[in-house]
């Protein structure tokens, strides 16, 4: 039984949460998508130095691990995302090469940070997962509070990984199916942390921190250097106040889901 409310809870979070986002993000705010960069950028690091970060660093004070290593996490798997950017660029690079690189580094535009914030978000999917599943382990109603605190604080957050989906891939039906994939991994999470709770609790604050070091490096390598154009000041006004809707709205939400 206990079981079955766990893959019912990590479904409803992990699937749930991207569905309500995606309705939010096309069917209300389809006509902004500029500034939901923005916005964007702004859930993505909030994600990251507010959610995924400071619960690693609070999960590591039952363990051995240790803030150096929680940093060294951090800094790998930055210059990881990195290494692997550049892997895709230099594979385009060579796949149009002969006059074409202009034609490859904007090949390059579109698809960069996809692979990126899909990995981070299953990542953190089998984190919430393993969560959840704990939680429900403990108690039925801790689970149940526990599931829907993550689909509280991941529905902006998914809003989002959407945006950067949909400009990377061009397709909101394409995203839309990955991203729901991604949110299956809360399942396998769920299941897995059902048979091997106490030994994987150990290591989750790495996982958080691998996801963490993803959403950030989306953030500042992917999306802000878009937001650096020259514009007017009316217009960056926008621009810097859609940031901080971002931030806000996964700082308030999470906030919320915990009280």
């Amino acid at each position: 039984m206990t079981l079955i409310t766990i893959f019912v809870g990590t479904l409803v979070a992990g699937v749930g949460s991207v569905w309500i986002a995606a309705m939010l993000a096309y069917a209300l705010l389809s006509r902004f998508t500029q500034h939901l960069l923005s916005l964007a950028a702004g859930a993505l690091l909030a994600t990251a130095f507010t959610r995924l970060l400071p619960e690693a660093f609070e999960q590591s004070t039952a363990t051995d691990i240790s803030a150096q290593v929680l940093f060294a996490v951090l800094l790998t798997g930055l210059i990881f995302f990195f290494l692997l950017d550049k892997a895709e660029l230099w594979h385009h690079g060579h796949e149009h090469a002969h006059g074409h690189t202009d034609s490859a580094h904007t090949h390059h535009h579109h698809t960069g940070g996809s692979w990126a914030v899909l990995l981070g978000d299953s990542v953190h999917a089998f984190g919430d997962g393993i969560l959840i599943a704990a939680a429900f382990v403990a108690d039925t109603r801790l689970g149940i509070a526990t599931a829907l605190a993550v689909l509280a604080h991941e529905v902006p957050h998914h809003i989002g990984d959407l945006l950067v989906l949909r400009h990377s891939l061009g397709d909101a039906k394409s995203a839309l199916l990955k991203l729901s994939l991604s949110g299956c991994v809360t399942v396998v999470g769920g299941v897995v942390g059902y048979l091997l709770v106490g030994a994987l609790h150990d290591h989750l604050p790495i996982f958080l921190v691998v996801a963490a070091s993803s959403f950030i490096y989306v953030a500042l390598a992917d999306l802000i250097p878009q937001l650096q154009k020259r514009l007017s000041p009316v217009q960056t006004t926008a621009q810097v106040a859609w940031l901080f809707i971002g931030i806000f709205l996964v700082v308030g939400l999470g906030e919320w889901a915990h009280h």
